[in-house]
């Protein structure tokens, strides 16, 4: 299966389980018993940050892969993971800052959970600048392939700062060692956004990889001219 095949595969099953998603989250899913029908911007908070933890994931595993063994093909997987994922960081602070008014009275306070999210976006905002800034190109990959290795350390600490700091951002309600404290429901299309977003996530990643390869090779042609 060609890799333009595969790309067409995902763009269709991405947008079958965003549509799903989308009915689910604004019209099965009953509305939250305190929040009421303003929850139903978790449907996309939540799944946007699974994205963004995802992508950047990526982006540690192959700037380890691309340090270790120098393949080109690796640190494009890594710069295309890594530009989705601070569209999708972008994405989960404004979804949060949307959903925190209406429950908080604020759209934003310095918060350990946004505090810590703002700064992982920051993060990977410079390793994209840095990469720009660097005229040659390996050296540029190198020192971004650094930084998102480091960068991917804030990970943890903004997953776990609801539990070491006390912070107005509420606990976890899925992952929890003692079950899940979200209604069936609740629950179910929670798990379908999350894999519609999951595969919208791996749609761009493969259309970013496309078109960086597509650079690569104006890049050896015009060296070769």
């Amino acid at each position: 299966m060609t890799f333009a095949r595969v790309r067409s595969i995902l763009g269709i099953l991405t947008l079958v389980g965003l549509t799903a998603g989308l009915y689910l989250g604004l019209i099965w899913a009953p509305p939250d018993a305190y929040q009421g029908q303003v929850q139903r911007i978790m449907y996309v908070h939540v799944p946007t940050a699974w994205v963004a933890y995802l992508a950047f994931l990526v982006v540690f595993i192959f700037s380890i892969l691309y340090l270790w063994r120098g393949s080109e093909t690796f640190d494009q997987v890594a710069y295309a993971s890594a530009e989705v994922g601070v569209v999708f960081t972008g994405l989960t602070i404004l979804a949060g800052s949307i959903w925190g008014k209406p429950t908080w009275g604020v759209w934003w306070t310095w918060d350990a959970r946004l505090t810590t999210t703002a700064i992982l976006f920051l993060i990977y905002v410079g390793y994209l600048m840095l990469r720009s800034f660097v005229e040659d190109r390996s050296r540029g990959a190198r020192y971004a392939a650094v930084l998102g290795i480091v960068g991917f350390l804030d990970i943890p600490i903004v997953h776990k700062s609801v539990e070491w700091w006390r912070t107005l951002h509420q606990a976890p309600s899925v992952m929890r060692p003692e079950g899940a404290t979200v209604a069936p429901p609740m629950l179910f299309t929670l798990l379908v956004s999350v894999a519609a977003f999951t595969l919208l996530y791996l749609y761009l990643l493969s259309q970013r990889l496309h078109l960086e390869r597509l650079d690569a090779e104006i890049l050896e042609r015009s060296r070769e001219g």
